[in-house]
């Protein structure tokens, strides 16, 4: 007979843990050879997760948890409903240059993170990060993650000159109080995805074009809905050269200060507000030698290569997003009561919390999986992407309708992070262009399957 117990040690309909038919109580019966990888304590997905971190990722997760929650949360409400609040935005790069958030992804010299860092992949280390600011406002997250994007044309460069000159500096200037933040600008009028697909772009028409000057370049054109645009103090921007195509593109690294760069408007955003999506000008913006990163023409290659290494944050900025949905809608089924029970008693929103536990679980398992890799791939950067950022928009929606008519209360966030996850499926490329990106890495391998390479199963 189960012994009398209180209601706050189970659930209704289910066994406490101390009863002998539960399964952590019944497992204390295996001897130490088998109970060491099947008794536990219970503990919840953050905290198992954090601990299969190697130490240096689960130390950056923890600070950025905590910075995120006591900086950022708070705010998140009041940005989405008033954007580009400049004295809130000062005040968060403030705080954030202060708990040194906007480096703290790289390994010292380069940023202000662990030396140990250099033992993992960049890209590892990004969607950890990321995940926690996005867990709590997508919008500061994007805030404060864009300009990761903005500095990796300069760190895949492989230049060491380019590092002690721009990057170093940048961070001890950071450290110093003095936020310098970058931005990544690719897209142009009537060129968003062309610019991200190699297809598009060998028909594509450039309209940000650099013509050769003393001692430099002279860029002259427009890009569109720049993430960190507004805030950054200088920015990646990619020129064709004069009189030739994409295949020219090159990176120039255009400082805030230089004549004739303009920042014309921020976008009214559905999402992820507390960011901003800048269009830039460039008119008759002279660019020195020095500034040209990776060398002439090799612009493609870096934005190529820098997309392959953000895709996987973009895929954490979904799941952190995601996260705090399903954060927001267990605590309303924990505290809403309907026919005298909480909400969560009932099987039905039960089977709903599991889902988005079990979506949200897989969502890490897949990124953090294909970031531990030292090599990124096109097809498993666009994999993450795709698959997190479509699994969020689930997850948001599944919250939202649990959560009823208050799902679109604006104080419960849920409709929030609706609205936030749905700009991951857009930006970084498409998810119909990371697609077609999967299907380009795997061309040669479906090439050879047409042909019948060995080892491929005949149908019958």
């Amino acid at each position: 007979m189960m012994g009398q117990a209180s209601i706050d040690d189970h659930l209704t309909d289910y066994l406490p843990a101390t009863h002998p038919l539960s399964p952590r109580q019944a497992f204390q019966c295996f001897p130490p050879l088998t109970a060491s990888f099947l008794a536990y304590q219970p503990s919840w997905i953050w905290d198992q997760d954090t601990a299969s971190l190697p130490v240096p990722l689960a130390e950056l997760r923890r600070q950025t948890r905590s910075f995120a929650e006591r900086v950022l949360a708070p705010r998140a409400l009041e940005a989405d409903r008033h954007p580009h609040d400049p004295a809130m935005e000062a005040a968060v790069l403030k705080e954030a240059a202060e708990a040194g958030m906007l480096y703290n992804h790289l390994p010292q010299p380069i940023g202000s993170g662990a030396m140990s860092l250099v033992d993992y992949p960049l890209q590892w280390a990004a969607t950890v990060k990321v995940e926690e600011l996005c867990a709590a406002c997508g919008g500061w997250g994007l805030f404060l993650s864009a300009h990761a994007l903005g500095l990796m044309p300069l760190l895949v460069a492989g230049d060491k000159k380019i590092l002690k000159r721009f990057v170093i500096p940048a961070n001890r200037r950071t450290q110093e109080g003095e936020p310098y933040l970058f931005a990544f600008a690719i897209t142009e009028p009537g060129a968003g995805s062309d610019v991200e697909e190699g297809y598009g772009a060998s028909i594509c028409k450039p309209n940000t074009v650099a013509r050769r000057a003393e001692g430099g370049w002279i860029l002259n054109g427009r890009k569109l809905f720049i993430s960190g645009g507004d805030i950054a103090n200088a920015v990646t921007a990619f020129a064709a050269l004069d009189g030739e195509d994409l295949q020219s593109w090159t990176c120039f690294l255009v400082e805030n200060q230089m004549p004739g760069f303009h920042r014309i408007r921020n976008e009214l955003k559905m999402g992820q507000r507390a960011s901003g999506a800048t269009e830039l000008e460039f008119r008759d913006v002279f660019v020195p030698d020095d500034h040209v990163i990776g060398g002439l023409r090799n612009g493609w290659a870096l934005n190529r290569a820098s997309l392959n290494c953000s895709r996987q944050p973009v895929a954490a900025i979904a799941l952190g997003i995601a996260r705090m949905a399903m954060d927001a809608a267990i605590d309303f089924a924990c505290r809403f009561r309907m026919g005298g029970r909480p909400l969560l008693d009932y099987q039905e929103i039960q089977i709903r919390v599991a889902d988005m536990i079990g979506q949200t679980s897989a969502m890490r398992s897949m990124i953090w999986q294909h970031a531990s890799r030292q090599v990124v791939t096109q097809a498993n950067a666009s994999m993450c992407k795709v698959h997190c950022s479509d699994a969020a928009v689930g997850v948001c929606q599944m919250a939202m309708e649990l959560l009823g008519n208050h799902g679109v209360l604006h104080q419960n966030h849920v409709e929030k992070q609706f609205r936030d996850a749905r700009l991951t499926q857009i930006y970084e490329g498409t998810n119909q262009i990371n697609r077609l990106a999967i299907i380009e890495d795997f061309q040669e391998t479906f090439l050879s399957w047409q042909n019948g390479y060995p080892g491929r199963r005949e149908r019958t």
